[in-house]
């Protein structure tokens, strides 16, 4: 197939070639930013637009596509890229946990629990994923006990979230059970190692402990001081969108989002409200806006669709509520989560591992996507920033050196 064909068809895909010369790579590449505007590339896989995710995730966030499309390409080229590229739980683990939120802003029911458990299979951090459930079912409560006055539909919603926490658990205590199953069970007290005689016998725990000298404080040590600092431009930007957010909704961040406006709520009802509404404006936004793109095959009625009178329509649902973006009451989960990521991996871990421990968190690209609109300078050293670690990374972790 050649270039002048496809343009003809898809004008957008002279850009995708341009930048992509690999004859499949540039349709998926396509596929995620663009859609399905040419019949021939329905042949390509469908389970494409399941990886394209993390793109309509971002949009029914922040309800700004420019923004969503900033953050998931640098998302494909985080600085953490060559874990991804190599075999490694990063990518099977972001896989998991960005299409398990996906699926939980999406209003699906049991699909996120199954996503969400499945990343704790992946990476131990998993288990932080339980904190989505925990914070949705806090604010349901809430609005079912004081607003709706239903204090069975209140001890319902908890109980619920309570069992769904413990799904993104089991993984965990799986791998616990294991362990205790293989190495204690039936050993002489003698042979047992000593996490075996603990009241709460954690052998990951114990490994890290022992093995690997993880604990609070216990990495702070002049001799550690250039792994501190190979992981302080994502500590830095991770503390920097944390200190952004809460300067700009400190009484959402006060509150735990008890104080956002109706309005907020009323469009983020999956969280906060204990009603099953039908879909949410969010979602139907964003598939409209992909859809609409799909079903143009000239660019006169893409340029119309993309950036005229429906895309319009759909900002206007929304109205100020778009131009919160990343300051939205809908992102406070994910900052409280980052928060605590960044603190143990400062604290608790080896440092060096917070490039990639941070990587598969969606705020920081959320924020990166901000700076890289309004500070065009620090946008530029983001980028540098990603692509220096790139190259970075593909020496020194091919090499067996140290690298995060």
């Amino acid at each position: 197939m050649n270039t002048s064909s496809s343009t003809r068809f898809c004008p957008n895909c002279r850009l995708v070639c341009l930048s992509f010369r690999k004859q499949f790579s540039r349709h998926w590449f396509h596929l995620s930013v663009i859609g399905q505007c040419w019949r021939c590339l329905v042949m390509l896989f469908a389970m494409w637009r399941l990886f394209s995710r993390p793109f309509t995730f971002t949009v029914i966030i922040l309800k700004d596509p420019t923004a969503a499309l900033q953050a998931s390409v640098l998302f494909c080229f985080n600085p953490a890229s060559i874990f991804y590229s190599s075999i490694y739980s990063e990518s099977l683990y972001a896989l998991f946990s960005v299409g398990g939120c996906y699926y939980l802003v999406s209003r699906a029911n049991n699909i996120p629990v199954l996503w969400l458990a499945l990343s704790g299979f992946a990476r131990s951090n998993g288990v932080l994923n339980a904190g989505y459930f925990g914070f949705q079912a806090m604010h349901q409560a809430y609005d079912a006990f004081y607003l709706k006055k239903s204090a069975f539909l209140a001890l319902w919603i908890l109980i619920s979230g309570a069992l769904r926490c413990i799904c993104i658990f089991v993984p965990f205590i799986t791998f616990q059970a294991y362990g205790y199953y293989n190495m204690c069970l039936g050993r002489s007290s003698d042979e047992m190692r000593p996490w075996c005689k603990a009241r709460i016998p954690l052998l990951y725990n114990y490994i890290q402990s022992h093995y690997w000298g993880v604990g609070f404080l216990r990495y702070f040590k002049f001799k550690q001081l250039p792994n501190f600092l190979l992981a302080s431009p994502i500590l830095s930007l991770a503390v920097c969108s944390i200190i952004y957010y809460v300067k700009s909704r400190p009484e959402i961040v006060r509150s735990l989002g008890f104080q956002a406006s109706v309005e907020e709520k009323s469009s983020m009802a999956v969280i906060f409200s204990s009603q099953k509404p039908q879909r949410s404006n969010d979602t139907q936004f964003s598939e409209k806006y992909s859809s609409r793109n799909q079903e143009n095959h000239n660019l006169k009625s893409r340029k119309k669709i993309r950036q005229g009178k429906d895309l319009a329509e759909g900002r206007t649902v929304h109205g100020s509520l778009e131009k919160l973006g990343y300051t939205s009451a809908f992102v406070l989960p994910f900052i409280l989560q980052v928060g605590f990521m960044a603190a143990t991996a400062f604290f608790v871990m080896h440092v060096q591992v917070a490039t990639r421990f941070l990587s598969a968190s969606p705020s920081l690209y959320w924020f990166a996507s901000l700076i890289m609109t309004s500070h065009k300078k620090w946008g530029y050293m983001i980028w540098v920033y990603c692509f220096a670690y790139i190259l970075l990374g593909s020496l020194l972790f091919s090499n067996f050196y140290p690298f995060t």
